[in-house]
């Protein structure tokens, strides 16, 4: 595919006017320029990927066009027309539907008044909640998941069938043009595939689709062209997605050429001393008798599907859980069920659902990143701001948090950079465990690989590290040893090095032959 040969399917011809012409964006909010002068143009029919790191202006693009922003400058035309939506309602009148990387759903209400919010089925001012239900039953049908009840409250689905709603909510609108940011970040590998179903029947149908991921061999699989953008502005626009190299996207990305791949493996820590042990740990409905130790300087991933049982494995250990058998042991101390007692004894999490479960969205960076650790700040009553500031502002820079600035509120950061300031925050006090749920989701090609060299120098400083990744070569890549699940229980157990990506998936989709194994390994 070149940039002068549209796809096969429903997109138009490459002489034709494209449907969307972003021209020029500027938008500028308090002390930083988020956009500088961004063009984009995408085709009826055709997947347009938008990439770039955390911090680059991706998602203040989509919201410009979404209608969520106003432009402070430049020029929106679709099909010929020039239009500046006033609000996310306006964009939706003109046939713009977007799927936002932090979803705007309800959550106390059912999956179908979220799917059909702001345009419901009304008919002389009544409901028509029959009518509504096959709707919404048919939509997640079409995305491969009839099993979720339209009547099912919102708040109570795991964060890939919340991300199904989501979809199913942008797909309700009759779109000419789909806005996509990171729709697979928390769907398995076959959601990911009935996605890319839908996407090829919308853009066959003529439907035009931005879609923004991390993931470049998702990009490579469904996408057509491509633009990038770093810092604020377009740096290559309309590249062919199949054709491009990978070390030039992320050149372009980044603004250099560095590797990007995991840090070499260091030899396995087999003479070091035990720091977590978990025996026999069940809770019914999630797992069932789940075991394994974690020695210092060793990084152990669970590899699964979503639904497997693993993010439920880390809130256990973790206390967020209490579990009804089985135990977990610290040193060889048992260690109560309570969040407060793990992180007292030293056992740090990054959970899967940042925004729900870690951070306090309206404080500042620095309140955030510092949290756990407020009582060394503590003299007499009072903490000692300044040295809590110069702290943050090390481990900001660290993990190259951009805009580097401890006062910002942290929801005015972007998906990635709100994952660095819950990493952030375990580097400020010496833990003894650190659990990485999904450690990497949202974060860009570039700042991936500073998080795997630091998830490889904090292993090499001592510390258990458990990982939990839908991504099977992440696993594989960072973890000395891997535990398979299935189902909720462990199917295999064996070093990383000897294992490949198609023998786990092969477990994970079918379970092992060998039966469960479990213990130190």
């Amino acid at each position: 595919m070149t940039d002068d040969t549209a796809r096969p399917g429903g997109a138009a011809p490459p002489g034709e006017p494209p449907l969307l012409e972003m021209t020029g964006i500027v938008k500028q909010f308090p002390g930083a320029r988020a956009l500088d002068g961004v063009d984009l143009s995408v085709r009826a029919g055709e997947v347009h990927c938008l990439l770039g790191q955390n911090g680059a202006g991706k998602s203040t693009l989509i919201k410009v066009l979404a209608g969520a922003h106003r432009p402070d400058a430049g020029s929106v035309r679709l099909a010929g027309r020039e239009i500046r939506p006033a609000s996310p309602t306006a964009a939706l009148r003109l046939g713009i539907a977007a799927i936002y990387q932090e979803l705007d759903l309800v959550d106390g209400l059912p999956v179908a008044d979220n799917i059909y919010l702001g345009h419901e089925m009304a008919r002389l001012g009544f409901g028509l909640r029959g009518r509504t239900h096959r709707a919404a039953r048919d939509l997640l049908a079409r995305l491969g998941h009839p099993e979720i009840s339209p009547a099912a409250e919102v708040g109570r689905l795991p964060a890939a069938g919340r991300q199904i709603v989501s979809m199913a909510r942008a797909l309700s609108h009759d779109a000419r043009l789909l806005i996509m940011d990171e729709p697979s970040a928390a769907l398995a590998h076959h959601e990911v595939a009935n996605l890319f179903r839908v996407i090829r029947e919308l853009t066959a149908a003529g439907v035009a689709v931005v879609y923004i991921s991390h993931r470049l061999e998702e990009i490579r699989e469904i996408g057509d062209r491509v633009t990038v953008l770093k810092d604020g502005r377009s740096v290559a626009a309309g590249l062919p997605a199949a054709t491009t190299p990978t070390a030039r996207v992320v050149a372009l990305m980044t603004g250099r050429s560095a590797a990007h791949g995991f840090p070499e493996r260091r030899p396995a820590p087999g003479g070091a001393p035990e720091v977590l042990r978990v025996e026999g740990l069940t809770l019914p409905g999630r797992f069932a008798d789940v075991s394994f130790s974690v020695r210092a300087g060793e990084v152990v991933g669970l590899a699964g599907l979503v639904g497997s049982g693993r993010s439920e494995i880390l809130e256990t250990i973790y206390g967020a859980r209490r579990p009804a058998a089985g135990r977990v042991l610290l040193d060889g101390r048992p260690l109560p069920p309570r969040t407060t007692a793990a992180v007292r004894r030293g056992i740090g999490m990054a959970p899967e659902e940042r925004k729900a479960q870690a951070l306090l969205l309206d404080e500042s960076v620095a309140r955030n990143v510092s949290l756990a650790a407020l009582p060394r700040y503590a003299r007499f009553g009072w903490l000692d701001r300044r040295r809590e500031r110069a702290d943050v502002a090390a481990r900001l820079a660290d993990l190259d948090v951009r805009p580097a600035d401890p006062d910002r509120p942290v929801r005015t950061l972007s998906g990635g950079n709100q994952q660095k300031a819950v990493l952030a925050r375990w580097l400020i006090d010496r833990r003894r465990v650190l659990l990485l749920d999904e450690p990497t989701r949202g974060v860009d090609v570039g700042a991936r690989a500073e998080l795997y060299r630091l998830v490889r120098d904090l292993a090499g400083a001592g510390l258990a590290v458990v990982l939990v990744s839908s991504e099977i070569p992440e696993v594989l890549g960072l973890a000395d040893r891997v535990l398979v699940l299935r189902e909720g229980r462990v199917v295999h157990e064996a070093p990383a090095d000897g294992l490949d990506e198609h023998a786990v998936l092969n477990m994970i989709m079918e379970g092992s032959a060998m039966g469960a194994v479990t213990g130190d390994g």
